[in-house]
């Protein structure tokens, strides 16, 4: 075992190269003849873990070159607010995507809602309303309408709860 802690990602200098494993080292000198089955998926698994430091070495280079749709101060601000300190922007940006893909899912989902919704009225909310010449009314007739009850199903799918309290007189 060396003494220095590995580094969780590789350096900038390191991406194209490959990664030496101390446990894959560990594992082909340990291995005997009566062992070879262990010790080729032991390498296996030593390989397999390479592949994934390297992907997540370049995917977190790649994150120095992006700029999320979340601007930095906000995702800044909501992390301050519940108490994540950080210093690396990477780390930052990467919060941000996910929390982007997080929206952007809930937004798919109230629009597959709102279909849904919209062809199970059928031709009875087609056919009541009146047609106008043009080209206007077809995209009209195309055109899909969010409700608040479409984004409340696909937030339910979430285990989010945005629905108002029932009121009671």
């Amino acid at each position: 075992m060396s003494d220095s802690a590995p580094v969780p990602y590789p350096l900038s200098s390191e991406v194209g190269q490959p990664v030496a494993s101390t446990s894959s080292a560990a594992a082909g000198s340990s291995t005997g003849p009566a062992t070879t089955g262990t010790g080729s998926s032991q390498s296996r698994q030593a390989a397999e873990d390479a592949r994934k430091d390297r992907t997540l070495a370049e995917f977190m280079l790649m994150l120095d070159d992006y700029e999320p749709l979340i601007p930095n101060e906000v995702t800044d601000y909501y992390l301050q607010k519940v108490g994540f300190e950080c210093e690396d922007p990477r780390l930052k940006r990467l919060l941000s995507l996910a929390a982007q893909k997080f929206v952007s899912d809930i937004a798919a989902d109230a629009f597959q809602h709102a279909r849904i919704r919209t062809n199970a009225a059928g031709g009875r909310a087609r056919a009541s309303q009146p047609l106008y010449g043009g080209s206007g009314s077809l995209k009209d007739r195309t055109r899909t309408t969010l409700t608040m009850d479409d984004l409340s199903a696909a937030l339910q799918e979430y285990g989010i709860n945005a629905r108002k309290p029932d009121y009671y007189l």
